[in-house]
């Protein structure tokens, strides 16, 4: 009998891998699934004090992965660990059990700060998965929401700065490939196993393709912050498509990127489309001004914009309501629809093998949700979150 925290969810609708599996059950022993399986075998070996949740019918799926996440409940990842928890604390709620905390364009000096704060709670709290620099090495044309006075291009020394200020948290860093020295960043991020996404870049179909094929292997928030496609200029959108080991990140939050052309992602790259927030601080808070990063924006009826220029400013985007707009309004099936919250974006940070998939030795990350696709119960790491 395990002397772990055992707790058993059954007679769910188990999304997972793909599949759907009704009447299922899952077993927890501390912080991995041990074992899973449909019918009453659930009661089999139960000990006292197991926590049991009957799940009535309601679907269940493996937590929530949010490869992109800025911000949450009136606070921002850049601005310090309580902050951090706030934001962390916001997307839980929604069914996010594992996350990257992204940061925005600053000095050098200010994001080896910052990436050295995400790597202390990373420590403490393994559903922190680490860090996604989106910056500062992007294009001055594709910045959107980005100081522009804070812009670079990348080099060698700036390279290992960052590398050694996430002290091994460091996920994600988006590039704009276009620009000197990005060749050999690419190399050195993806020797350190950082995967490297190309976003707010202005690159043509063959400078994508070509860093793709070099090491890249994420597309930052596909559609926005690059060259749309165009029948014969079709830009890293469909360079991306074209290179099958890249992760297409979207915001599906229905102004980011059209329902359709969400389904048309999916339809160009099918299992490669990761659902991300993009999150920033009013997520989960009221409309009104916030900061992100040294710029003002102003949200209004949850829509992020730069007050300066009017450029949209990231989301107000949670996962659940992603996972529901890409089943009702796109037109996805439950399984793509989880998948690309789930084990598609795991995969594109290298873990695969034990996050994404609720299967014996993967982590006890669940989330429970209504016919509606809301959520009514979280697990992460084998603890009841929500």
């Amino acid at each position: 009998m395990s002397a772990l925290p055992v707790t058993v969810i059954h007679s769910a609708r188990l999304v997972s891998g793909g599949d759907t599996a009704l009447d299922a059950w899952v077993r927890f022993e501390g912080d991995r699934v041990a074992a899973r399986g449909v019918g009453d075998a659930w009661r089999d070996g139960i000990p006292a004090g197991a926590e049991v949740t009957d799940a009535a019918g309601r679907w269940l799926t493996p937590g929530f992965v949010d490869l992109h996440c800025h911000g949450g409940g009136g606070a921002s990842a850049d601005d310090g660990e309580d902050a951090i928890a706030t934001v962390l604390a916001t997307h839980r709620a929604h069914g996010t059990t594992r996350t990257v905390l992204s940061l925005v364009t600053a000095t050098i000096a200010e994001l080896e700060q910052r990436l050295g704060e995400i790597a202390r709670v990373a420590a403490s709290d393994p559903l922190v998965l680490g860090s996604h620099l989106e910056g500062p090495f992007l294009d001055h044309d594709f910045r959107g929401a980005h100081d522009p006075a804070q812009l670079r291009s990348p080099d060698a020394e700036t390279v290992d700065r960052l590398l050694t200020a996430s002290d091994g948290t460091l996920r994600q860093i988006t590039i704009a490939p276009e620009h000197d020295g990005a060749d050999d960043a690419v190399a050195r991020f993806t020797e350190a196993r950082v995967a490297v996404a190309l976003g707010h870049t202005g690159a043509d179909f063959d400078t994508a393709l070509r860093a793709f094929e070099s090491g890249a292997s994420i597309l930052t928030h596909a559609f926005n912050g690059m060259r749309g496609i165009h029948h014969r200029a079709p830009g890293p959108v469909v360079a991306a498509m074209r290179a099958d080991h890249v992760t297409l990140e979207v915001i599906g939050d229905g102004v980011h990127v059209h329902p359709d052309v969400v389904r048309l992602a999916f339809a160009g790259a099918p299992g490669r489309v990761a659902l991300v927030t993009d999150a920033m601080a009013a997520t989960g808070a009221a409309d009104g001004r916030y900061g992100l990063g040294s710029l003002d924006v102003d949200v209004r009826d949850g829509v992020a914009r730069l007050v300066e220029g009017g450029a949209i400013a990231g989301s107000t985007l949670t996962q659940d309501v992603a996972l529901h707009r890409a089943v009702v309004e796109s037109g996805l099936t439950i399984e793509e629809a989880v998948a690309s919250a789930t084990s598609t974006p795991a995969a594109a940070i290298g873990r695969a093998h034990d996050l994404g998939r609720l299967e014996p030795g993967f982590a006890a990350d669940a989330v429970l949700l209504d016919d509606d696709l809301a959520v009514e119960g979280v697990w992460g790491a084998g603890r009841r979150l929500a």
